[in-house]
């Protein structure tokens, strides 16, 4: 644990719904756990109960992400706060191209929108990420088209993208989404909701520079996700890269 109180830590996901305050609350839960920068998506874009309702029985809505609030709510912040564009594959690529300039990154959700990885309207998404050099987060389902062998694909259409699989893939223990991506070294693993025995297969077999240290804020504690790496008593190296250095070579940057 002592490694991981005197180091840096870059949330590579967190949430940020367009409402009063949110990044305010961000902010204070960031300085309660320490951590020194994150990742922001949009959040609110569909109520949870539907959202977990759609999880099973699938299902979509074609609303657009609150982008804008993102944007607004990083400017100030001195890039603590990194924007990503939440995109909406129900609307031409072009709404994504013309903002792309102002994120660092894009999302894309099969939960949300009930678009699949297979579908022509991400690869247009993702060919746009490619050229403004954006890695893309990808929420995967067990459902076909939008599975983790989907993603696969997808990073294999696009190889000089690099992927992010959220909360270690479908579930908590998905050990088999370790071994579709293991191969596929631009796929990186974000580790929130995963059980911790995932989360240490995933160092074991991935590496520590395919992982990455996220924790789905507001919806998870970023104090309990660092509980969860405080568990693995990493060695300092191996926590420095998954809590820092990888999501600043992901974004492009310069380590500091």
């Amino acid at each position: 644990m002592t490694a991981m109180t005197v180091q840096p830590v870059m949330d590579f996901h967190v949430r940020l719904a367009p409402r009063a305050g949110a990044r305010e609350r961000l902010l204070a839960a960031l300085d309660d756990c320490g951590l020194d920068r994150a990742v922001a998506c949009a959040g609110g874009t569909i109520d949870l109960d539907r959202l977990s309702r759609q999880l099973i029985l699938g299902g979509h809505v074609e609303t657009d992400a609150g982008n804008d609030a993102v944007l607004a709510a990083c400017e100030g912040t001195d890039g603590r706060l990194v924007p990503f564009f939440f995109a909406n594959p129900h609307r031409l690529p072009g709404a994504y191209r013309a903002r792309a300039a102002e994120f660092r990154g894009l999302e894309v959700s099969p939960a949300v929108h009930g678009v699949g990885l297979t579908d022509p309207r991400v690869a247009a998404l993702v060919d746009v990420a490619d050229t403004f050099g954006h890695p893309v987060y990808v929420v995967c389902l067990a459902r076909p088209g939008a599975g983790v062998a989907d993603l696969v694909t997808l990073a294999r259409r696009f190889p000089q993208v690099n992927f992010v699989l959220g909360h270690c893939g479908i579930g908590n223990i998905d050990f088999y989404a370790l071994a579709l991506i293991e191969d596929e070294s631009n796929i990186h693993l974000e580790t929130s909701g995963g059980y911790t025995c995932v989360a240490e297969a995933a160092l074991r077999r991935l590496g520590a520079g395919r992982v990455l240290f996220g924790s789905e804020y507001p919806l998870q504690h970023p104090a309990v996700e660092l509980a969860k790496f405080g568990s693995l008593r990493l060695p300092p190296e191996q926590w420095q890269r998954v809590a820092w250095d990888n999501a600043h070579r992901l974004l492009g940057e310069e380590k500091p």
